[in-house]
């Protein structure tokens, strides 16, 4: 303390004239007492520049940070702002696109309400044009009918055909089925009824008939013969000897079973070709007759004791049994409904009027 109160307070030449007086005895506290104010005086002065520092300092980093804050929000302006504009250009462009659509729904509206007027019109010409087809379609259905139930009647009549009787009731009845109109329903009630009458009658089926004629005839040809009886005879005498060699005299008969087995099989299959003849035709008595000698050809001529003999003889039993024209119904009922039908829905509709001489068509 003596070292600084000597820097501090250098000593002073007091002249000599003056007298002096003599320092107190409190000058050395005195001393250190302003020392330690300058001391705090200092540090009061660096703490006061320190904080000044500071708050300069975070002035200064306010105003850079408020600087750069100002620059990204004039950033953000000018980005909003330009959003702004491409919105208002969007928006411009949506309502020129929003005026466009009402101005094309516009026209599709006018366009749907002609397209529904001619829609309706096209409904009423296709109406009138089904209408048309269907009485067309119904007319032609009837038609068809009408002439196959005429053709059963008349190939039953005429031939006895009952299977192609009942080939063209069904067909007509297929006819009647496709028609629209519910009044003909009747008739194909009768076409049953007829039907089950001609199934009842057990008429003969021609084609099974004719196969069976068939295979009969086939199996003629696996037929083994009969096996010829042995006989004595006398030696002959020379002269007959001598006359042998070059004269031959032998008894001739007509009876089938002296016939030869190929001449046998070649009749037996003309008598079968006989009775298809008269089945086709109808004619029971031929057919009958026909079948007889077919039957006793087969008998006196070959092996009745073999199977196909046998097999043979047994369907010509069966076919010869059958009937071949037993007594059919009277039919018709359904030809005749269906002509009053039609006649009474030909009178029910409408007559067109006849043009009128002069008139422009």
């Amino acid at each position: 303390m003596d070292e600084e109160d000597s820097d501090v307070t250098p000593p002073q030449t007091v002249p000599a004239a003056a007298p002096v007086a003599a320092p107190p005895r409190s000058a050395p506290a005195a001393r250190r007492g302003g020392t330690l104010a300058l001391l705090i005086a200092l540090v009061a002065l660096f703490v006061a520049a320190f904080a000044l520092w500071r708050v300069v300092a975070i002035e200064r980093g306010q105003g850079d940070a408020q600087s750069s804050l100002r620059g990204e929000l004039d950033a953000r302006i000018d980005d909003l702002s330009r959003a702004g504009d491409q919105r208002k250009r969007d928006f411009d462009t949506l309502r020129q696109r929003i005026a466009d659509a009402d101005s094309v729904n516009k026209s599709v509206r006018e366009e749907l309400l002609a397209l529904g007027e001619r829609s309706r019109h096209l409904e009423d010409a296709v109406a009138n044009l089904a209408d048309q087809r269907l009485t067309g379609r119904d007319a032609l259905a009837l038609n068809e009918a009408e002439f196959l139930l005429q053709l059963a009647d008349e190939r039953l009549a005429l031939f006895h055909d009952a299977q192609a009787a009942l080939a063209a009731y069904r067909l007509a009845d297929s006819a009647l089925a496709s028609a629209e109109d519910p009044v003909f329903s009747g008739v194909r009630q009768t076409i049953g009824a007829e039907m089950q009458a001609i199934r009842a009658a057990k008429p003969l089926d021609t084609a099974a008939t004719l196969a069976a004629l068939e295979r009969v005839r086939d199996s003629l040809a696996a037929l083994p013969a009969k096996a010829a009886p042995t006989a004595a005879e006398p030696p002959p005498s020379k002269l007959v000897a001598v006359l042998g060699q070059f004269v031959r005299i032998g008894e001739a008969s007509s009876a089938p079973e002296n016939r030869d087995p190929a001449l046998a099989r070649s009749l037996v299959a003309i008598e079968l070709r006989g009775a298809e003849a008269a089945l086709l035709a109808r004619d029971a008595a031929t057919y009958a007759a026909s079948l007889k000698r077919a039957k006793a050809a087969i008998s006196a001529t070959f092996d009745a004791g073999s199977d196909a003999a046998r097999q043979d003889l047994a369907e010509l039993d069966r076919l010869a049994a059958a009937p071949l024209a037993p007594a059919l119904p009277e039919l018709g009922s359904a030809l005749r409904e269906l002509r009053n039908l039609r006649a009474t829905r030909a009178l029910s509709q409408p007559r067109a009027a006849p043009p009128v001489a002069g008139a422009n068509p």
